[in-house]
């Protein structure tokens, strides 16, 4: 029941963020020229790009035992 409750109350904060974002994004009265989008544009697709590698490393590390503790002295 917590984790119910724990994920309806995280899904709400979720959807209220986007929502005002949203109100936020579409109130701001400024143009972004063809080179801001294409920058926009790669650096989100960078960001994802690192987030993807770096969570494919751990999951890599996890798999293969580097992350276990070694108790031989």
């Amino acid at each position: 029941m917590k984790t119910f409750l724990l994920a309806v109350v995280l899904g709400a904060m979720l959807i209220g963020a986007v929502l005002v974002a949203g109100r936020l994004w579409i109130g701001i009265d400024a143009e972004i020229s063809g080179h801001g989008w294409v920058a926009l544009a790669l650096g989100a697709g960078l960001t994802f790009l690192v987030a993807v590698g770096l969570m494919g490393l751990v999951f890599f590390s996890s798999r293969h035992g580097y992350d276990d503790v070694d108790h031989e002295q």
